[in-house]
Parts: structure tokens; C-alpha cells; sequence
């Protein structure tokens, strides 16, 4: 699973100490979203938008904040904006919390 700790300087926020870098395999145009496990070392995400006007880029960030109890913008995309292939900066977050999406 990639999983990288990071330091605060990275954080775009100043209020989070940490943060957590992820890389994601995103499937749009689901039925539903919803975690459906490993891919390879990466987390697979089915999205429930449509690949088009960065509507499934928004639903996986809405998605993902939920799911760790953070707030939306503490989830950035830094590389794969139009790829299934995503890494994420995941802020005010430890590893462990996310770690925790894998097993579900």
C-alpha cells in the first residue's frame, strides 16, 4: 500500500501537523461510490459521477473526507487530474486513519 507520512511543510494548511499521501485507482460512472478495495498497492474507489468536468474528481474528494471525518479541502488531488491513476494529499490525517479505509 503506498502510504506516505509527510511533515507539516508540505500541508497547504496550517492547521494540520500531518498529512497522509495516497495513491487512489479511481472507476467513474458506478452505480454507487464506495471503497471496493485493493488494487495492486493502491486503493480502488468506484465513483458514482460521470469522468466529465472534474464531476468525479469532486465526487472522490467528497467521498474520502467523509469517509475520514476531515473536511473536503484537507483532501487535494497533486497528480492525476484527468487519470485513473490518482495521489492524493490527505491533511489532518495519520496513517493508521487511513489504513483503515483498506480494510473496508
Amino acid at each position: 500500500m503506498r502510504l506516505v507520512e509527510t511533515s507539516g511543510k508540505m500541508c497547504s494548511s496550517a492547521n494540520h501537523s500531518k498529512a497522509v499521501g495516497l495513491t487512489v485507482k479511481v472507476v467513474p460512472g458506478s452505480s454507487r461510490t464506495h471503497i471496493a478495495g485493493r488494487y495492486g498497492d493502491m486503493l480502488k474507489v468506484k465513483i458514482a459521477a460521470p469522468p466529465e468536468k472534474g464531476k468525479a474528481n469532486k465526487e472522490l474528494l467528497r467521498f474520502l473526507a467523509s469517509q475520514l471525518k476531515i473536511r473536503q479541502k484537507d483532501v487535494e488531488i497533486q497528480s492525476g487530474h484527468t487519470s485513473s491513476i490518482k495521489t492524493l494529499l490527505l491533511q489532518g490525517v495519520t496513517e493508521k486513519d487511513v489504513q483503515a479505509l483498506f480494510s473496508e
